[in-house]
C-alpha cells in the first residue's frame, strides 16, 4: 500500500491551521537508573497545555524496529514512506538553504570537526562555531578545485555545510565519513553501489585537499 497516495485520497479541505512542532533529542534516558529523564525534569507548562487541550496520540513514521535518520524521519513526518521515496542527507540540505540541485548534481552535508595532531577527532562539530566562522571556512575551501568535475561549497549553520558536485559519471552510494565517535580517525569516503566510484575519488580527494588549507582558530 502507498501510505501517501493513501494520505492524498483521505484528506478533506480545512479552514484550520495545523503547528507540527518536532521536538528532536526528547527521547533521552536518565542520567541514573531510576532517574528523571530530560523531558519529565524539565518544567512544560505550555505542553502540557497542549496536550490537556489539543489531541494526542502515537506516530511511527517508519515501521517498528526502524530507526529513521534525518532523511527518513522528515519524510515520514509528511507522510512520505521513506522506504519507498529515498532520500540522503545532501540534497535535504542543499534544498534547505535555496540551492538549485540538478539531474547531474550529487549533494553531500559535510560537518566541520576537529582533529587532534594524530588525525583522530576530538571533536565532531568543531565546538559549533559561529555562522561567521562557518561562512571563512567555507570561503577557504572554496578554493578546492578538481579536475573532471565542477564543486559548489555552501555554508548552512554552525558547523554544517554542503558540497554539491557536478559532473558525469557520479553516482550517490557512497558511504558516510563520520564514524559517530571521537578518538578514532575519520572514514574514508567508499563506494557503497556500482557506478559510485567517481564520487568516492571526489569526495576523498576534496578531503584530502581540505586538510591541507590554511587554518582559523579550530581545524576540521
Amino acid at each position: 500500500m502507498n501510505i501517501h497516495n493513501l494520505v492524498c485520497e483521505l484528506r478533506e479541505p480545512s479552514k484550520s491551521k495545523i503547528v507540527l512542532l518536532v521536538a528532536d533529542g526528547l527521547g533521552g534516558l536518565p542520567l541514573e537508573r531510576g532517574g528523571k529523564t530530560e523531558l519529565e525534569t524539565a518544567a512544560t507548562p505550555n505542553l502540557d497545555a497542549a496536550a490537556r487541550d489539543g489531541i494526542t496520540g502515537l506516530s511511527i513514521p517508519v515501521l517498528p524496529g526502524i530507526t529513521p535518520g534525518s532523511g527518513p524521519g522528515h519524510l515520514g513526518l509528511f507522510g512520505y514512506d521513506p522506504l519507498e521515496y529515498r532520500i540522503g542527507r545532501g540534497i535535504l540540505e542543499a534544498l534547505g538553504i535555496n540551492f538549485q540541485v540538478g539531474s547531474s548534481d550529487v549533494a553531500i552535508r559535510g560537518n566541520f570537526c576537529t582533529l587532534g595532531a594524530d588525525g583522530k577527532i576530538t571533536d565532531r562539530r568543531a565546538g559549533r562555531p559561529t555562522n561567521e566562522k562557518n561562512k571563512a571556512a567555507v570561503e577557504r575551501l572554496r578554493t578546492i578545485k578538481i579536475p573532471g568535475v565542477e564543486l559548489f561549497v555552501e555554508p548552512v549553520k554552525e558547523h554544517r555545510f554542503v558540497l554539491v558536485i557536478r559532473g558525469s559519471g557520479l553516482g550517490d552510494g557512497v558511504n558516510d565519513t563520520d564514524p559517530q565517535a571521537v578518538g578514532v580517525l575519520p572514514l574514508d569516503p567508499k563506494p557503497a553501489a556500482p557506478g559510485s566510484e567517481k564520487t568516492a575519488h571526489v569526495a576523498k580527494e576534496f578531503i584530502a585537499q581540505a586538510r591541507q588549507q590554511p587554518r582559523g582558530e579550530r581545524a576540521w
